[in-house]
């Protein structure tokens, strides 16, 4: 299912950036709160979207709180320090995969997860 052409339609616009099938990589605002989390789709039914998010949390949303991947070296986001239970803001200097490397605002460096950081 080209789900991205959906959400366009959905929208009354053109479709974001590409098709995404289930077994991809996407953000989605867990709760559908103010946060884009890191998640892998893993079923489609009408226009909600079943996400396995990178922490292990599952989570069932409407098409309008999931869009594709875009993470890239570069990309402002937002870590959970050490797992400490505090988010700190920095920019992504490596990733591939699950594994990534922080530079924070603040000065420190972290090599973390995927599953520990999100964005807005």
């Amino acid at each position: 299912m080209k789900i991205w052409l959906v959400i366009g339609a959905l929208l009354g616009g053109a479709a974001t950036a590409q098709a995404q099938s289930p077994g991809d990589w996407v953000l989605a605002r867990f709760k559908n709160g103010n946060y884009w989390f890191p998640g892998v789709l893993q079923s489609v039914s009408g226009d909600r979207l079943t996400i396995q998010y990178d922490d292990g949390d599952r989570e069932t949303l409407p098409l309008s709180s999931v869009r594709p991947y875009n993470w890239t070296i570069g990309s402002r986001v937002e870590c959970n320090f050490k797992g400490g239970g505090k988010w700190f803001p920095g920019k992504i200097t490596s990733l591939g995969g699950t594994a990534l490397a922080i530079d924070y605002d603040d000065g420190d460096k972290e090599r973390t997860k995927t599953g520990l950081c999100r964005s807005r």
